[in-house]
């Protein structure tokens, strides 16, 4: 092939514990030199094994042996082998299969006949893109249109198989490395329609639809387009519904069918770069509540919504769904002298729906949501809303400035924020020698939070996902938003030209979370809402750039932390299993707060804590994470909303039985808790300095998380966890009092033991064999 040098591939492969001296495999002593092309690394036998491939020209080949004839027959001036350095070191020398330029993880490497994407590192030399080009041509091998330039190399990325990449071993000198593509999916999203396509279709025909009973995610936005090919594999045109018959279910303004992409699939840009089989584990539905142009008035979101919700209901009775709204509105809070966090009309309706109020649908098309009658519980999920245009480079004190906005403040709902782990702008040359805004694992610069917000208000977002990235001119004069910084999803043929675009912000968040839910509504069906909730938030974990940015120790400190960031980044895998070092404990229950406006039942859980296990780590470090998770009503009478205790049905409290302490004494002390919260007093707290919060700060909203670190034999003591009521409009108006239905929550308990290589496990999983016991105690 014109332009290639003749030669050979030779791998060397180091003695046990050793280095090669590469830079003696890659002597440039001549124009046409033995050229170092891979390193890696693997492990034999407990010991590092270093292997190098080095591509040798023909006319090289005898002065690069001689090398090794030196080494037996010659010695240095001061008596040592000759080239000893280079050849002592080497265990083993042979010609390179194309294994020898993987850099990957070796058990990593693709099967002979699978097709898939690869990353070709290749010698920057002139001619090189037409000599792959040449190849590809002769052997139906793909070739994609991202390009990375370094000085010495040029990353190509091509679709083929192993066995059809090794006979480029023949023809290509220009080959250094193979790596398994980690360019950045985004630039699929500039890409021309065609070239789309073939991604598209690639990844189509590896997705298997969800099984016929698996639950749905109900995106409430523009609409989502029935045909995209990515989006079809779950959603059928009868699960299109539409608010307004005039605007059509179709997606004219785009977002819809961007949520859908994300909710589906999660990272769209690995599963389109990557040949592996993609499973869905949820369908898609879609009401249209916004018309094709503009807003609504913000006044009908409320009674939007419950229409929205009505409809698929209506349509499939029998589904299992998921809510999604990443619709928001700048509500009358954000008026100087507003109190922020307060509960609206919209977020108060969906507070009801989610507690599980029926519907009502008049034939003139009056919506009512209806008090006394009841449905299952519903989970939603809530974006916190975005910051808007112009972004500042200061983008943390912005986003604590801009509150979470209408609906985000409701309780019973997963507000999502947005973070961002994008920072990658190599593939926009336009970009180039700008900075990425937020550094890795930051607060996106678009998320919303609740740090303004009353103390009294639900602390939100609760949990934050990846929501896309700013950049900053050289100057740091500019900030934009080049499209290499933003999460690849689906977009509306609807509006003409390709199947692919990126989006930012809060919504591809929501969408991606709302994902997650799917996988642990199948995995785990007869979890309830409340369950899904409490679960998603407990898997989540604050990056080390997030505490990093929120350092301070007091308790205040810690709120702002939760206030900006929610409880951080959920895990999937977390939240689905438990791992040997970190187990998690979940009780389900009913609790019948109040009679005659009293106090009317507590109860005591005693967990089957692994004592011994503890007792024996003794002054080790462990982490005892709680989350309370419980569904309340909203008074309909919006006199009194300024005050949470006012506004909700009902509080439920948690708490730990202390280590020197009896159960007449814990019963006891949680009485006198609940009755300060009555009196809206702040009860003591001699034992908040443990907690990362502490029972003042923990109690907002409807969802009460904490973490308690201290010694692994402290919390040996602390097997009993106690949930009480304390007041709420169901005790202050005995006669709407409907504690004789019960209320539910769901209690979640995680033990950690993060510094220290314990098994919690095996004796959590024997001792829970049988029931946890549970101890109702009933009030005289």
């Amino acid at each position: 092939m014109e332009g290639t040098i003749d030669g050979i591939y030779v791998e060397f492969e180091s003695l046990p514990g050793f280095e090669l001296a590469l830079q003696s495999l890659e002597p440039r002593s001549s124009k046409n030199h033995p050229e170092l092309r891979a390193v890696r690394n693997i492990t034999v036998e407990d010991r590092d094994v270093q292997l190098a491939t080095v591509f040798v020209p023909d006319q090289q080949v005898d002065s690069f042996l001689r090398k090794f004839e030196e080494y037996a027959t010659e010695n240095t001036p001061g008596g040592k082998p000759r080239n000893q350095k280079l050849v002592e070191r080497i265990a083993d020398l042979r010609l390179a299969t194309l294994e020898a330029f993987w850099t990957e993880a070796a058990d990593s490497f693709p099967s002979p006949d699978e097709r898939t994407w690869w990353e070709l590192w290749l010698r920057e030399r002139d001619g090189v893109e037409a000599r792959v080009a040449s190849f590809a041509e002769q052997t139906d091998v793909t070739v994609g249109q991202s390009r990375l330039i370094f000085s010495e190399r040029r990353v190509m990325l091509v679709q083929a198989t192993a066995r059809q990449l090794a006979s480029a071993m023949g023809v290509l000198d220009d080959l250094a490395e193979l790596r398994s593509p980690s360019i950045a999916a985004q630039p699929l999203a500039d890409w021309s329609l065609a070239d789309q396509s073939e991604f598209v279709r690639n990844l189509a025909d590896r997705v298997s639809p969800p099984a016929p009973d698996a639950p749905a995610i109900c995106l409430l936005d523009t609409g989502v387009e029935v045909g995209h090919p990515l989006v079809s594999l779950a959603f059928a045109s009868s699960d299109a519904h539409v608010c307004n018959p005039r605007w059509g279910p179709d997606d004219r303004q785009g977002h819809g069918t961007q949520m859908a992409g994300v909710a589906l699939y999660g990272n769209l840009g690995q599963s389109l770069l990557s040949n592996q089989p993609v499973t869905l584990s949820g369908w898609l539905e879609s009401v249209k509540i916004l018309p094709n142009q503009g807003l609504n008035d913000e006044r009908l979101y409320a009674s939007l919504t419950a229409q929205a919700v009505s409809l698929p209901e209506i349509a499939r009775p029998a589904r299992d769904r998921i809510f999604v709204i990443a619709v928001s509105a700048a509500s009358p809070q954000d008026a100087p002298g507003a109190e922020l966090g307060q509960p609206t009309g919209w977020s108060a309706a969906l507070d009801a729906l989610a507690a599980g109020q029926a519907i009502d649908v008049s034939d003139n098309g009056n919506v009512a949501i209806l008090e006394d009658e009841h449905v299952s519980q519903r989970l939603f999920f809530v974006s916190a809303g975005n910051v808007r245009r112009p972004y500042e480079l200061d983008h943390l004190t912005r986003s604590d400035l801009e509150p979470v906005e209408d609906p985000g403040q409701a309780w019973n709902v997963i507000t999502v924020g947005a973070s961002t782990e994008l920072h990658d702008l190599s593939s926009q040359t336009e970009f180039n020698h700008w900075t990425p805004l937020a550094p890795l694992g930051e607060l996106s610069p678009f998320s919303r939070t609740s740090v303004g917000f009353k103390p009294q208000w639900a602390h939100k977002p609760d949990v934050v996902f990846e929501g896309g990235n700013a950049a900053a001119s050289p100057e740091r004069t500019t900030v934009d938003t080049p499209g290499a910084l933003g999460v690849v999803t689906t977009r509306s043929t609807v509006l003409g030209g390709r199947l692919l675009t990126t989006m930012t912000g809060t919504s591809p968040a929501t969408a991606a979370v709302s994902g997650m839910a799917t996988d642990l509504r199948t995995g785990y069906p007869d979890f309830w809402p409340e369950t899904l909730r409490g679960l998603i938030v407990q898997s989540a974990r604050w990056s080390t750039q997030m505490s990093r940015s929120t350092p301070g120790k007091r308790k205040q400190d810690h709120a702002n932390r939760v206030r900006r960031y929610g409880w951080g980044v959920p895990d999937r895998e977390r939240a689905l299993r438990s791992a040997d070092d970190a187990v998690t404990l979940i009780v389900q229950d009913t609790i019948h707060p109040y009679r005659k406006g009293k106090m009317r039942e507590m109860h005591l859980h005693d967990l089957p804590w692994p004592k011994e296990v503890l007792a024996e780590l003794g002054d080790n470090e462990v982490n005892l994470r709680i989350a309370l998770s419980y569904f309340v009503l909203p008074n309909p009478s919006r006199r009194g909303w300024t005050r949470r205790f006012r506004y909700a049905s009902h509080g439920l409290r948690f708490d730990t039985r202390r280590p020197t302490e009896t159960r007449d004494e814990l019963r006891e002390r949680l009485n006198l808790l609940a009755r300060a919260e009555d009196e809206e007093r702040s009860p003591a707290a001699d034992d908040s300095g443990e907690w990362f919060l502490g029972p003042n700060e923990r109690v907002r909203g409807s969802l009460h998380v904490d973490i308690w670190t201290g010694f692994a034999a402290d919390l040996a003591e602390r097997a009993t966890i106690a949930v009480y009521p304390v007041t709420g409009w169901w005790k202050e108006i005995p006669g709407r009092d409907r504690s004789d239905l019960g209320a539910r929550y769901s209690l979640i308990v995680t033990i950690e033991s993060p510094k220290v290589e314990v098994d919690l496990w095996t004796p959590i999983a024997v001792a829970a064999g049988t029931a946890i016991p549970i101890e109702v105690r009933t009030e005289p």
